[in-house]
């Protein structure tokens, strides 16, 4: 899937905000920091995550990456101008079968992770903002850093992620234009059987 191949190699930073679900009063950027050193040290120390073992590590997405995001927001902004013209059912179907894919591909993801560091930015974010931008740089040995940002925002259970932007590429809107060919062929129900069968293919790319 075009989605997210872009984002494979680096798609792991994206759990930078895979913890326990956020305090209510934790500031976003405390929250990415912290999350993302609890989970970077799993992986370096579960020997079954360093082994490659896909039942830990979708474990370790689920329990630790997914309360930090605000699933039914990334499917409506994946879907556009599409997502007021599915039912009620086909809108839960939808963020049950993104969220599976995310799953998938972090999963995959997680067996990329080669001891990089993370360049946590300075906040930019006022006492009333209810949406900020959590800015970090992945840096890579040898390499040149991969800027990676959150789009987030303050929910009553603290604040979460919809949107990750991976050197410039935004996950939602990565998805967006292949979302709306798929529709344009299939309809709404198009699109939730084609990201099922791909769910229950091979692995996400």
């Amino acid at each position: 899937m075009t989605g997210l191949s872009r984002l494979g190699r680096t798609a792991v930073w994206a759990l930078a905000l895979a913890a326990a679900p956020a305090l209510a009063q934790e500031a976003p950027d405390a929250l990415v920091k912290r999350a993302s050193q609890e989970v970077l040290q799993i992986i370096k120390s579960d020997p079954l995550v360093q082994a490659g073992n896909e039942a830990r590590i979708r474990e370790v997405v689920e329990s630790r990456l997914l309360p930090n995001f605000d699933f039914q927001r990334m499917t409506a902004l994946a879907m556009g101008r599409n997502w007021r013209a599915a039912s009620p059912d086909q809108q839960k179907r939808l963020v049950d079968e993104f969220r599976t894919l995310l799953v998938r591909t972090y999963s995959g993801a997680l067996n990329q992770y080669r001891n990089e560091t993370i360049d946590y930015k300075p906040l930019r974010m006022g006492a009333a903002d209810t949406e900020v931008t959590v800015r970090t740089a992945v840096m890579k040995a040898g390499g040149s850093p991969v800027q990676i940002d959150y789009s987030m925002e303050k929910l009553p259970e603290g604040w979460k992620a919809y949107d990750v932007i991976v050197g410039g590429v935004s996950l939602v809107t990565n998805y967006r234009d292949e979302f709306n060919e798929q529709i344009k062929t299939g309809g709404v129900d198009g699109l939730i059987k084609t990201l099922a069968d791909r769910n229950k293919g091979g692995k996400a790319r």
